[in-house]
């Protein structure tokens, strides 16, 4: 077939893929639409049956026992316990690890999959946390794509602790490589004055792969 037929033909198939990809929004803005029911339950309280408390001594916050249980491996073993510790639904359960905006947006993230981005920034690191703890793999990657995309001067030493601590080798090699890059910025801040003492493993790890990075440009001739 001659490369203009091939093109006229093609064309004329535009005005059906264009309909099928605007079906296909239509029907996802009706799925998002349906989902965001989970977070009026929430927002409304309608039915709850167990309350969650945060540590920081904040009002309880009212959820439902079989969306913690969906959400969560480790929720589901804590409600379903078989050593006679199962709570009733009107038991709360503690999370002290988390304040109550931290555990607001957590819960709201479980209810309808995503956050607003200022909620994401205030709280990323504490929902990182929550996330790896109550092994919940959506919201662990959810917040990782979150702390790349924003990654920069400020934050990467936040990072770089952070993905030590959930043991995330993706997030930690991107951090140590932005840091390494941007050296002598983050080296002569006060964060990395607090920084190197309170992690002196990180800051050993910091040091070699400068030196490795100047080592390989030696090499290379960059």
């Amino acid at each position: 077939m001659p490369p203009e037929r091939m093109v006229i033909e093609a064309l004329g198939d535009l005005p059906k893929w264009l309909s099928g990809l605007n079906d296909q929004r239509v029907e996802m803005n009706k799925k998002i639409a349906f989902l965001s029911g989970f977070g009026a339950a929430f927002r409304e309280r309608i039915h709850t049956d167990i309350q969650l408390v945060p540590g920081d001594n904040g009002l309880p916050l009212a959820t439902h026992r079989a969306l913690l249980a969906a959400r969560s491996e480790i929720f589901k073993n804590m409600l379903e316990s078989e050593d006679g510790c199962k709570a009733p639904p009107s038991e709360t359960i503690k999370l002290a690890e988390l304040k109550h905006e931290e555990l607001e947006s957590l819960l709201d993230f479980l209810y309808t999959g995503s956050l607003p981005r200022e909620k994401m920034e205030k709280h990323v690191y504490s929902l990182f946390l929550a996330a790896d703890k109550y092994a919940i793999q959506y919201l662990q990657e959810f917040c990782e794509r979150h702390m790349l995309l924003y990654l920069n001067s400020s934050t990467a030493l936040d990072v770089l602790e952070i993905s030590d601590v959930c043991s995330n080798k993706t997030l930690k090699d991107a951090a140590l490589n932005f840091i390494v890059k941007n050296m002598e910025e983050i080296a002569f801040s006060s964060k990395f004055e607090v920084f190197a003492p309170k992690n002196q493993h990180l800051y050993v790890q910091i040091t070699r792969a400068f030196f490795m990075d100047i080592k390989s440009k030696r090499v290379t001739g960059v």
